[in-house]
């Protein structure tokens, strides 16, 4: 692997580990990224009404430079209007206050189109209107990708280079360890936007790193190894926790400790045969409010 290839799947891995703070923002994009060049379904999640108001009667999403609007999902009761001007924009507007999406529901209104064929972050700022006020999701940061700290922050999606998973990674860690420990467990969330299998992991922390699965067998709890891998169907978020999914890594180069960090490699593999990898910097010790029982006392 070339350094500029590996510094882009590097990049990307980070875009997709910060992401946790765009869930705090209320109109998103489902988690994940989108390869270079490829065609983007594109769904604006509405979370809640404007401040103050009791429901959404509009959304004008303006269109990213670079990407290029095929077309978009009409909604029953809404209007649909479709701008070329600038870089575009996309309107809809509830035809009555019956209409409109009451406060307390959540809605998806879709497009698509082609992202562009550089890797890089779109921003879709998003304006939405309520019975009461508006709220403008379109704040974007002065550097870098990470939307913390931002009241109102754009929709974002991240284009990756051919052969970086588009798959988002949250809340990752590695458990500690201690001198002479042989092994130790590896826990994240996955999501895959299009569906995916992970079908290896590797890091030069570790003489070996396997997909295992923990559960009961009578009394007794057990590991396997999953030789065909984790299946990560679309949009569904599968948590690798102590005593459930986990990566394990045996025979440990070194101690663990808290406060390091442990470079990962995972391997994916879709429906197609099409392999894509994610390179990922892991924090070692659990963060504040993970499980981290259910050490591995188990049997292979």
């Amino acid at each position: 692997m070339n350094a500029s290839h590996l510094t882009l799947k590097t990049l990307a891995a980070c875009a997709m580990l910060t992401g946790a703070a765009a869930a705090l923002a209320h109109v998103t994009l489902p988690p994940g990224g989108a390869t270079v060049g490829s065609d983007y379904n594109a769904a604006f999640r509405v979370g809640h009404a404007c401040e103050g108001a009791k429901a959404t009667t509009g959304l004008a999403v303006r269109l990213p430079k670079g990407f290029v609007l095929s077309d978009a999902q009409a909604r029953k009761g809404w209007k649909l209007d479709v701008s070329k001007s600038g870089d575009g924009e996309v309107r809809w507007t509830a035809e009555t206050p019956q209409d409109a999406l009451p406060g307390k529901e959540r809605a998806e209104f879709v497009l698509r189109g082609k992202v562009p064929p550089t890797p890089g972050t779109l921003w879709f700022k998003v304006l939405q209107t309520c019975d009461v006020g508006v709220a403008d999701w379109a704040e974007v940061p002065a550097s870098g990708n990470s939307t913390a700290g931002l009241k109102a922050p754009a929709a974002k999606l991240n284009v990756v280079a051919q052969g970086v998973a588009t798959v988002d990674v949250r809340d990752g860690w590695v458990r500690q360890s201690v001198p002479g420990q042989s092994g130790t467990g590896a826990f994240m969330k996955l999501t895959s936007p299009t569906g995916t299998r992970l079908v290896g992991i590797s890091t030069p922390a570790a003489g070996t790193a396997e997909v295992h699965e923990m559960k009961m067998d009578g009394d007794v709890m057990k590991m396997r190894e999953l030789p065909a891998g984790l299946d990560l169907p679309a949009g569904q978020t599968v948590e690798l926790t102590p005593g459930g999914y986990h990566v394990m890594m045996m025979d440990l180069k070194g101690a663990f400790t808290k406060g390091a960090t442990v470079p990962v490699t995972l391997k994916f593999e879709d429906a197609k045969g099409v392999k894509t990898a994610l390179d990922l910097t892991l924090p070692v010790g659990a963060p504040e409010g993970a499980d981290a029982g259910a050490a591995h006392q188990h049997k292979h």
